[in-house]
């Protein structure tokens, strides 16, 4: 089903190394009852009815282990591209979008390893890119945020209702994310996530709360809370 005549990719980051994670496995193909995170991520995806293909970005010797193991295996019908990945993440994500399909108006960024995304953050991700051409799913934060400095001695209490923990889908107008890392690449930008780009153009971003339960798999306590999650459901 079309979005309102727009053509709707998702480039997905699987290439992170995992080092946290202590195992010898790449994080994204870490199983789940028997199945990759990856997989359950790509899922949410391709079963989305606005979306019209997905991009993956993998580590270039995964590349054919992510076909067959993942891709394959799971028959993901909208998976059009493994591209392979850079130095650092946003490298790949720039590899990752030049990669999609030259119809693309709206563009979603999603982390491999973000598997329980629900289905209303991706259509309200696509609403929010549609309405104001750059949107990130986010939650407020619980705890109280302090800055630091280099000693450890606490400098300041930012305000908690003013901060949020930002998560991705990461949601643009195709030619704005696009403008941006291409000028992000000129300057030698380093940005930690890519709505950080968009604002470095002057552009607002939309912040769209999402649900706690997103969590980006990371560590092996992470992976106890993914099995709780997964029984929920």
């Amino acid at each position: 089903m079309s979005y309102n005549g727009r053509y709707i990719s998702v480039v997905i980051a699987a290439s992170g190394m995992g080092k946290r994670m202590n195992s010898n496995i790449n994080k994204q193909y870490l199983l789940l009852r028997e199945k990759p995170i990856l997989a359950y991520t790509i899922e949410k995806f391709d079963n989305n009815e606005y979306i019209d293909e997905i991009v993956i970005v993998a580590r270039e010797e995964e590349k054919e282990y992510c076909f067959n193991e993942v891709i394959k295996k799971y028959a993901f019908g909208k998976v059009t591209n493994i591209v392979g990945g850079g130095a650092e993440r946003q490298d790949s994500v720039y590899k990752g979008l030049l990669a999609v399909n030259s119809l693309c108006n709206i563009v979603l960024i999603h982390d491999g390893v973000r598997p329980f995304v629900r289905n209303e953050d991706i259509i309200n991700s696509i609403d929010g890119a549609a309405n104001y051409n750059a949107c990130v799913i986010g939650v407020p934060v619980k705890d109280t945020i302090k800055i630091v400095d280099a000693k450890k001695d606490i400098i300041d209490t930012p305000e908690r209702r003013y901060l949020w923990a930002v998560q991705t889908p990461q949601s643009f107008s195709y030619e704005l994310i696009l403008k941006a890392y291409k000028e992000a690449m000129q300057k030698k930008i380093i940005a930690t996530d890519d709505s950080m780009l968009v604002e470095k153009l002057g552009h607002r971003v939309k912040i769209i709360e999402g649900s706690y339960s997103n969590i980006k798999i990371t560590t092996p306590e992470d992976l106890k809370i993914a099995e709780l999650l997964l029984s929920q459901l």
